[in-house]
């Protein structure tokens, strides 16, 4: 179909100028907030500090290496057995908030929206300070952190996910008399398992990077000799720690990668 040009009424035409002028405004305005509140020598001299610091960081300090190996493999870990403790969670709360898998519309489906909402809008390092708090520094923290925020990412992305499946097939299974456990098992299962792998692999890909950093706040891997050597101003040992963490984040892209192609 071909659109026909019209010309804008002169009341749509003040209406886009005024949303121009508050726009401009709004950003003006922000600009004045962070201008008055940044110490601006500190800016001026931000490349010269950040090329002295990184002289201090090259080369890195190999000798170090045999210190990051298990704190590495902890963070592996901690993202693995956060993600698995996720899916087993959010697996559930997913089939409850979707419409034509939940089993009461009211409360269950609210009451699952809900804690896919509060997972996904607190963010891993923030139940991580609070977990710490509640169940002491270490790799438990960690795990948990991990697995309360990807509850959110999960539960939301499979709940869609069945939403979109084809009826058809789930109306033929129990126009056969199947019980709603059978029709769940093999109409509504077999049309999301590629979604469900491809977003277990997929978020445990993000969570490799979010464990990385949780050792600040004291929940366990490789943060901690981060922090510690941050702390301790020995930048060749930063340097050794983000090359570590780099080359783990890459091989778990890489890894993800591969089953998500193998699933597709």
């Amino acid at each position: 179909m071909t659109q026909v040009w019209r010309r804008r009424t002169t009341k749509a035409q003040w209406a886009i100028w005024a949303g121009w002028m508050i726009g401009t405004l709004i950003v003006a305005q922000g600009w004045h907030f962070i201008a008055e509140a940044t110490l601006w020598d500190f800016v001026w001299d931000a490349p010269t500090q950040a090329a002295d610091m990184l002289g201090r960081m090259v080369p890195p300090r190999w000798s170090y290496a045999p210190a990051i190996v298990k704190p590495l493999w902890d963070t592996v870990n901690i993202a693995t057995l956060g993600t698995l403790l996720a899916i087993l969670m959010a697996t559930p709360i997913a089939f409850l908030a979707a419409r034509n898998t939940t089993p009461q519309a009211i409360p269950l489906r609210p009451v699952a929206l809900g804690v896919i909402a509060v997972s996904r809008s607190i963010n891993t390092l923030i139940w991580a300070l609070l977990l710490v708090t509640i169940v002491g520094p270490g790799m438990l923290a960690g795990i948990l952190s991990v697995a309360l925020h990807s509850i959110g990412f999960f539960g939301k992305l499979l709940y869609e996910a069945i939403e979109e499946i084809d009826p058809a097939q789930t109306e033929a299974i129990a126009a056969t008399g199947a019980s709603q456990a059978q029709v769940l098992a093999y109409g509504v299962v077999p049309q999301v398992m590629p979604t469900f792998a491809g977003v277990s692999v997929y978020r445990w890909d993000i969570n490799i990077r979010e464990s990385a950093v949780l050792g600040i706040v004291g929940a366990g891997g490789i943060g901690l000799q981060l922090n510690a050597s941050v702390s301790q101003l020995a930048w060749p040992q930063v340097t050794l720690i983000l090359i570590a963490i780099l080359g783990a984040v890459a091989v778990s892209e890489w890894l993800s990668a591969k089953v998500r192609a193998a699933i597709v």
